[in-house]
């Protein structure tokens, strides 16, 4: 999960795709990049860090020119700690081409072997996303031939990769001397829009990063459609895949979005607190009410959810725990005592909201469950009488392969464990669990042209359709971070990490 930026202007752009990035910040804080093109010149600045920490003016003034891409990153496969990987990728032939990409290919470790004995292309890293340029570069050479490069040869080279990449991907890329391409995957699973000021396009992740920069939203980029957006300003669009269907990615709504963006067309404020009306059906059939005294958010993701279940149940909603926005990332070391204290370094109580009280803590999402047991601990040090835990989010049950660094099936607590195997690792006196099929439902409501989700890591249903536990097992070897003395890479170690 990453976020990407693409703009195509009359004007310098290094300024609005930075101001963009930070609006889409909450994507990915591993590493950032921004490359630009003058005179069929690319210019690139790229490191690991948070966008304010990797662009000092310096670098700002070594990017000129009028059409320009930008990418935080957040790994989920390859090397996590190589600058090599941050992104854009940049590849000389044909025409030299710069992408960046939101995603994770599932026949990534296939497509290598393809590309080195067929096609010829080295890959230099382990990144799945110089797989998905080299793929890309190939087809565009087949296409054209050397010949003139026209939009319609760009959508038929993007056709040819949609048959060669499996996975999930959103992408944007310079093409030297022509344009901006953006794509998204078959399944729409991760969430691409378009947006325009003036002589002004820009691409985005997220409505959010339009908006912040004065963009006025146009339109989402369509599973399996293709944009090209030539240096006149001109846009061309074709759909390219065979069969597209939108099923995108459910996590986006329940964590990973901001909640002021509408990805395709559903308000992800609104569907928090959709998903905070229907856990308030599970909590009453689970807990009466009235033995609940305070409703209590763990920031930042679940107060939506948690305002509304408290409205609805005529419970006082209060602000229970308090977010330390400065402290650094959270790492992962031997034993558990270390993960301990990170948590209390980032959440403090304010205990007079617990002492005596029975409370109902409402978390987005329960993952490991290592951070859900220390909050209940610190709730009780507070002085709560009973703790009991809601999560807007179903179990998950299921690693996530389509961008997502979610844990491997023997980290999540609720693999092959019940609902009551997990309240008694976890500590609380009650736990409710959001229900798979009301999730869908409460947020599918606010878009009746999404005939379903990608909800995999809840329902173990891949909607790709290619995913084996073969493909399960070699991509959590590959996952990152998996090192217990590295640093954690993964915003899901703590809940709302850096929003």
């Amino acid at each position: 999960m990453c976020g990407i930026v693409g703009v195509v202007s009359n004007a310098p752009v290094n300024q609005l795709i930075y101001d963009a990035l930070l609006l889409l910040q909450h994507r990915g804080q591993d590493a950032a990049g921004i490359v630009t093109q003058q005179e069929r010149k690319f210019f690139m600045h790229k490191a690991k860090g948070m966008v304010r920490d990797v662009f000092r003016t310096r670098n700002m003034r070594s990017l000129p020119g009028n059409c320009g891409l930008g990418q935080v990153r957040y790994p989920t496969a390859g090397n996590a700690f190589s600058e090599e990987e941050a992104q854009p990728f940049y590849v000389n032939a044909p025409f030299g081409i710069v992408l960046v990409h939101n995603g994770n290919l599932t026949n990534a470790h296939a497509l290598k072997a393809e590309l080195f004995n067929a096609d010829h292309r080295h890959i230099n890293t382990e990144s799945d996303s110089e797989v998905l340029l080299n793929v890309l570069a190939h087809e565009l050479g087949e296409t054209t031939r050397g010949l003139p490069l026209t939009p319609a040869d760009v959508f038929d080279a993007v056709r040819k990769v949609h048959k060669r990449i499996k996975g999930s991907y959103a992408v944007i890329a310079l093409i030297a001397g022509h344009g901006v391409l953006a794509f998204r995957d078959p399944h729409g699973i991760r969430p691409l829009c378009l947006g325009r000021t003036g002589d002004t396009w820009m691409l985005a992740s997220e409505s959010v990063a339009l908006e912040g920069t004065l963009h006025k939203f146009e339109r989402n980029i369509d599973p399996g459609e293709a944009v090209f957006i030539d240096l006149q300003g001109q846009i061309h669009a074709a759909q390219c895949a065979d069969a597209p269907v939108l099923n995108p990615c459910i996590f986006e709504f329940v964590y990973l979005a901001r909640p002021d963006s509408v990805l395709d067309n559903i308000s992800v404020y609104q569907a928090r607190l959709n998903l905070g009306e229907t856990l308030a059906k599970r909590v009453i059939s689970t807990v009466p009410p009235n033995e609940i005294d305070v409703v209590i958010p763990i920031p930042e993701s679940s107060r939506p959810s948690a305002a509304q279940l408290a409205q609805l149940l005529g419970l006082p909603y209060r602000e229970g725990f308090v977010k330390n926005r400065y402290v650094g990332r959270t790492f992962i070391m031997p034993g558990q005592s270390v993960r301990k204290k990170s948590v209390r370094q980032k959440l403090n109580v304010i205990a007079s909201e617990f002492k005596g009280r029975n409370v109902l803590l409402v978390d987005d999402s329960i993952v490991r469950g290592t951070t859900s047991k220390e909050i209940v601990q610190m709730a009780r040090e507070a002085g709560a009488r009973k703790v009991y835990m809601a999560s807007a989010a179903p179990p998950v049950r299921f690693p996530n392969v389509y961008g997502i660094d979610m844990p491997t099936p023997q980290e999540l607590v609720a693999h092959n464990r019940t609902v009551e195997e997990i309240r008694q690792l976890i500590g609380c006196d009650a736990l409710i669990y959001q229900d798979v099929d009301a999730m869908k439902k409460a947020i599918g409501s606010l878009n009746p042209a999404i005939k379903g989700f990608d909800a995999s890591c809840f329902d173990g249903v891949y909607v790709t359709g290619d995913v084996t536990l073969e493909d399960i097992v070699r991509l959590n070897s590959n996952r990152v971070g998996g090192d217990e003395n590295q640093e954690d890479t993964s915003r899901l170690a703590l809940p709302n990490h850096e929003d």
